[in-house]
């Protein structure tokens, strides 16, 4: 019986790569000469410093753009509030792994609600479809490409 499995994955080592050339393009813009700026890569979040709320603000546009190069969805982009501490403003961005819970029965309930001929169940964080013909499951996926979830969702582990 076809199935696939909907996940919400990101490369980190894209995320990485971006926020070198993130950090190389402040090097080189104008309006960052003398001041403290950095992008700080963990294994799951970019921290960003300045000295000011507004320049936070701006870096975030230089990561975004950086990551739409590295072709990173702009939903998968946690972003947090900005966190003054004495002379300087961070702002800690998150990436969206898996799919969580809430978001899992909603997918669950849109394909339900869709009445085609497959199942869907949860599987930790990813949701698995199965079905008896390749077009309802290519349906489904098309389904979740339009619908208006507020995350990227990929396909993967097609099997016949």
């Amino acid at each position: 019986m076809p199935s696939f499995d909907i996940v919400t994955e990101i490369n980190i080592e894209e995320v990485r790569n971006a926020t070198e050339n993130a950090q190389r393009e402040l090097a080189t813009r104008y309006d960052f000469r003398g001041v403290e700026a950095e992008f700080e890569f963990n294994k799951d979040c970019v921290k960003m410093t300045a000295e000011v709320e507004f320049q936070v603000d701006q870096m975030m546009d230089i990561l975004r753009n950086a990551l739409s190069k590295r072709q990173i969805d702009p939903r998968a982009i946690k972003s947090g509030t900005a966190e003054a501490s004495g002379k300087t403003t961070s702002k800690t961005v998150n990436f969206i792994q898996g799919i969580d819970t809430p978001t899992a029965k909603k997918i669950v309930k849109l394909i339900k609600d869709s009445k085609l001929k497959v199942q869907a169940s949860i599987q930790g964080e990813q949701v698995r479809v199965t079905g008896k013909k390749r077009d309802d499951l290519q349906q489904v996926m098309q389904l979740i490409k339009t619908s208006e979830l507020e995350q990227p969702f990929q396909f993967n582990n097609f099997r016949d």
